[in-house]
């Protein structure tokens, strides 16, 4: 009995520690308002813009590890799908919206693909 309760303890801490982790990782990012509502880091620096995109520095950035997995279960949540990776960039999609996620060391490119 006593182990079916120790069992049953650990199981809803982990699934509440799951759940406050999903919502807290939510609420670091916020949706382009000019890239079809792609989620951006709200602590990511917006360093150049132009037609095709923006670039901002960001420290979680990584081109050896590609983007946290914090990062990458948004995009998920937020019902983008990964494509095609061609070293840096990774190819996301969301109906008929493409995106161009190329993530390099502390720096962070979002470009809209045609």
């Amino acid at each position: 009995m006593k182990k079916m309760i120790g069992w049953t303890l650990t199981l809803a801490t982990l699934l509440i520690g799951g759940v406050i982790y999903y919502f807290i990782t939510l609420s670091l990012y916020e949706p382009s308002k000019d890239a079809f509502d792609f989620p951006v880091p709200k602590n990511a620096e917006l360093v150049q813009e132009n037609e095709q995109g923006k670039s901002y520095d960001w420290s979680k950035a990584s081109e050896e590890n590609g983007i946290p997995f914090g990062y990458e279960l948004v995009l998920k949540a937020n019902g983008w799908k990964k494509g095609e990776r061609e070293g840096a960039s990774v190819f996301l999609h969301k109906g008929n919206h493409k995106i161009d996620l190329i993530s390099t060391t502390k720096h962070l490119n979002i470009l809209k693909v045609n």
